[in-house]
Protein backbone atom coordinates (compact mmCIF):
# COMPACT_ATOMS: atom_id res chain seq x y z
CA UNK A 1 0.00 0.00 0.00
CA UNK A 2 1.39 3.59 -0.76
CA UNK A 3 1.82 5.90 1.74
CA UNK A 4 -0.72 8.84 1.15
CA UNK A 5 0.61 11.62 3.18
CA UNK A 6 4.47 13.13 3.14
CA UNK A 7 5.89 12.87 7.18
CA UNK A 8 8.62 14.86 6.77
CA UNK A 9 9.13 16.65 3.37
CA UNK A 10 12.86 17.68 2.96
CA UNK A 11 14.67 19.75 0.17
CA UNK A 12 14.72 16.96 -3.02
CA UNK A 13 17.63 18.91 -5.67
CA UNK A 14 15.69 16.61 -8.23
CA UNK A 15 18.88 17.29 -10.69
CA UNK A 16 20.63 14.86 -8.23
CA UNK A 17 17.31 12.64 -7.80
CA UNK A 18 17.17 12.44 -11.47
CA UNK A 19 20.91 11.77 -11.50
CA UNK A 20 20.39 9.14 -9.43
CA UNK A 21 17.45 7.70 -11.43
CA UNK A 22 19.53 7.61 -14.53
CA UNK A 23 22.21 5.74 -13.01
CA UNK A 24 20.33 2.76 -11.60
CA UNK A 25 18.59 2.81 -15.46
CA UNK A 26 21.96 2.76 -17.28
CA UNK A 27 22.07 -0.87 -17.50
CA UNK A 28 18.70 -1.90 -18.51
CA UNK A 29 19.31 1.33 -21.06
CA UNK A 30 22.79 -0.46 -22.41
CA UNK A 31 21.19 -3.90 -22.66
CA UNK A 32 19.15 -2.34 -25.19
CA UNK A 33 21.46 -0.37 -26.86
CA UNK A 34 19.49 2.65 -25.98
CA UNK A 35 21.33 6.23 -24.99
CA UNK A 36 20.25 7.60 -22.02
CA UNK A 37 21.01 11.73 -21.73
CA UNK A 38 20.40 13.65 -18.85
CA UNK A 39 20.17 17.82 -18.05
CA UNK A 40 19.66 19.64 -15.59
CA UNK A 41 19.45 23.65 -14.76
CA UNK A 42 20.93 24.04 -11.52
CA UNK A 43 18.54 24.35 -8.00
CA UNK A 44 15.95 22.48 -9.23
CA UNK A 45 14.64 22.11 -5.77
CA UNK A 46 11.47 20.73 -4.51
CA UNK A 47 10.04 19.67 -0.99
CA UNK A 48 9.19 16.01 -0.39
CA UNK A 49 10.45 12.42 0.17
CA UNK A 50 13.70 12.04 -2.47
CA UNK A 51 13.40 8.17 -2.21
CA UNK A 52 9.31 7.92 -4.06
CA UNK A 53 10.74 11.13 -6.36
CA UNK A 54 13.54 9.10 -7.37
CA UNK A 55 11.15 6.33 -7.65
CA UNK A 56 8.65 7.86 -9.68
CA UNK A 57 11.53 9.23 -12.15
CA UNK A 58 12.51 5.48 -12.55
CA UNK A 59 9.63 4.35 -13.22
CA UNK A 60 9.36 6.78 -16.20
CA UNK A 61 12.59 5.57 -17.42
CA UNK A 62 11.92 2.13 -17.27
CA UNK A 63 9.09 2.89 -19.31
CA UNK A 64 10.72 4.47 -21.95
CA UNK A 65 12.90 2.03 -22.59
CA UNK A 66 10.46 -0.46 -22.58
CA UNK A 67 8.38 0.58 -25.53
CA UNK A 68 11.60 2.12 -27.00
CA UNK A 69 13.84 -0.15 -29.89
CA UNK A 70 17.52 -0.54 -29.89
CA UNK A 71 19.87 2.01 -31.22
CA UNK A 72 17.30 4.74 -30.22
CA UNK A 73 17.36 7.39 -27.29
CA UNK A 74 15.34 8.37 -23.65
CA UNK A 75 16.41 11.86 -22.43
CA UNK A 76 15.70 12.91 -19.31
CA UNK A 77 15.64 16.75 -18.60
CA UNK A 78 15.41 18.47 -15.66
CA UNK A 79 14.32 22.96 -15.76
CA UNK A 80 12.25 25.74 -13.83
CA UNK A 81 9.20 26.88 -16.09
CA UNK A 82 7.86 29.45 -13.63
CA UNK A 83 7.12 28.40 -10.47
CA UNK A 84 7.47 24.74 -11.21
CA UNK A 85 9.82 22.38 -11.74
CA UNK A 86 9.71 20.17 -14.83
CA UNK A 87 11.26 16.47 -15.21
CA UNK A 88 10.43 15.23 -18.76
CA UNK A 89 11.66 11.46 -20.15
CA UNK A 90 11.34 12.15 -23.64
CA UNK A 91 11.60 8.35 -25.77
CA UNK A 92 11.73 7.43 -29.43
CA UNK A 93 9.69 4.61 -28.55
CA UNK A 94 6.09 3.62 -30.77
CA UNK A 95 4.24 6.32 -28.90
CA UNK A 96 0.68 5.97 -27.53
CA UNK A 97 -2.31 5.88 -29.38
CA UNK A 98 -4.72 8.91 -28.61
CA UNK A 99 -7.58 6.96 -27.40
CA UNK A 100 -5.43 5.13 -25.15
CA UNK A 101 -3.44 8.16 -23.43
CA UNK A 102 -6.32 9.05 -20.74
CA UNK A 103 -6.04 5.45 -19.22
CA UNK A 104 -1.90 5.01 -19.06
CA UNK A 105 -1.82 5.93 -15.23
CA UNK A 106 -4.49 3.56 -14.47
CA UNK A 107 -3.45 0.91 -12.41
CA UNK A 108 -2.85 -2.40 -14.06
CA UNK A 109 -3.38 -0.51 -17.54
CA UNK A 110 -0.97 -1.52 -20.71
CA UNK A 111 -1.41 -0.11 -23.74
CA UNK A 112 0.21 -3.31 -25.65
CA UNK A 113 -0.03 -6.37 -23.23
CA UNK A 114 1.75 -8.75 -25.49
CA UNK A 115 4.77 -6.39 -25.39
CA UNK A 116 4.57 -5.84 -21.11
CA UNK A 117 4.28 -9.57 -20.99
CA UNK A 118 7.99 -9.71 -22.82
CA UNK A 119 9.44 -6.90 -21.24
CA UNK A 120 7.69 -7.74 -17.38
CA UNK A 121 6.46 -5.42 -15.46
CA UNK A 122 3.18 -5.19 -13.27
CA UNK A 123 1.71 -2.03 -14.97
CA UNK A 124 1.54 -0.15 -11.91
CA UNK A 125 4.64 1.98 -12.97
CA UNK A 126 2.45 5.55 -14.25
CA UNK A 127 0.57 4.77 -11.30
CA UNK A 128 2.87 5.25 -8.82
CA UNK A 129 4.27 8.03 -10.74
CA UNK A 130 0.57 9.66 -10.77
CA UNK A 131 0.60 9.15 -6.93
CA UNK A 132 4.07 10.23 -6.09
CA UNK A 133 3.28 13.37 -8.28
CA UNK A 134 0.10 13.95 -6.31
CA UNK A 135 1.44 13.35 -3.09
CA UNK A 136 4.15 15.95 -4.08
CA UNK A 137 0.95 18.64 -4.82
CA UNK A 138 1.82 18.45 -8.44
CA UNK A 139 0.66 16.17 -11.58
CA UNK A 140 2.25 14.20 -14.95
CA UNK A 141 1.44 15.14 -18.06
CA UNK A 142 1.41 13.28 -21.75
CA UNK A 143 2.37 14.07 -24.96
CA UNK A 144 2.45 11.33 -27.58
CA UNK A 145 2.06 10.57 -31.24
CA UNK A 146 1.90 7.32 -32.42
CA UNK A 147 4.97 6.28 -34.32
CA UNK A 148 7.16 9.06 -32.86
CA UNK A 149 7.51 8.58 -28.99
CA UNK A 150 6.41 9.79 -26.04
CA UNK A 151 6.94 12.77 -23.16
CA UNK A 152 5.88 12.28 -19.72
CA UNK A 153 6.73 15.71 -17.62
CA UNK A 154 6.55 15.43 -13.65
CA UNK A 155 5.62 19.05 -12.97
CA UNK A 156 6.10 19.78 -9.07
CA UNK A 157 6.22 23.14 -7.04
CA UNK A 158 9.49 24.37 -6.79
CA UNK A 159 10.96 25.68 -3.40
CA UNK A 160 11.86 29.37 -3.23
CA UNK A 161 13.30 31.33 -1.14
CA UNK A 162 11.26 33.14 1.84
CA UNK A 163 12.90 36.54 1.72
CA UNK A 164 13.94 35.77 5.75
CA UNK A 165 17.29 36.65 5.32
CA UNK A 166 18.57 33.28 5.19
CA UNK A 167 17.72 32.50 8.81
CA UNK A 168 16.57 29.03 7.95
CA UNK A 169 13.88 29.95 10.45
CA UNK A 170 10.82 30.01 7.87
CA UNK A 171 8.14 27.55 8.03
CA UNK A 172 8.39 24.75 5.04
CA UNK A 173 5.18 24.46 3.07
CA UNK A 174 4.57 21.60 0.87
CA UNK A 175 1.27 22.08 -1.37
CA UNK A 176 -0.93 18.64 -1.18
CA UNK A 177 0.62 17.37 1.53
CA UNK A 178 -1.46 16.51 4.22
CA UNK A 179 1.43 14.77 6.67
CA UNK A 180 2.65 16.85 9.72
CA UNK A 181 5.54 19.37 8.36
CA UNK A 182 8.31 19.20 10.94
CA UNK A 183 11.49 20.97 8.95
CA UNK A 184 12.40 24.07 9.30
CA UNK A 185 14.17 26.17 6.55
CA UNK A 186 14.28 29.08 4.72
CA UNK A 187 12.51 27.86 1.79
CA UNK A 188 8.86 27.50 1.21
CA UNK A 189 7.15 25.51 -1.50
CA UNK A 190 5.19 27.98 -4.38
CA UNK A 191 1.86 27.03 -5.20
CA UNK A 192 1.37 26.97 -8.84
CA UNK A 193 -0.71 24.73 -9.65
CA UNK A 194 -3.32 25.71 -7.50
CA UNK A 195 -3.54 22.87 -5.04
CA UNK A 196 -3.89 24.33 -2.13
CA UNK A 197 -5.61 27.59 -0.83
CA UNK A 198 -3.89 29.29 1.63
Amino acid sequence: EMQHTLAEPKPVDLGEATHEAVERSRLSAETKSIALTRSAEPDCVVFGDGELLVTAVRNLIGNAISYSDPGTQVSVDVRHVGGVVEVAVKDQGQGIPIGEQSRVFERFYRVDAARSRATGGTGLGLAIVKHVCSNHGGEVALESEEGRGSVFTMRLPAAVPTGDGGSGRGPVVVPGATGPITESASLVASDPLGKVSP
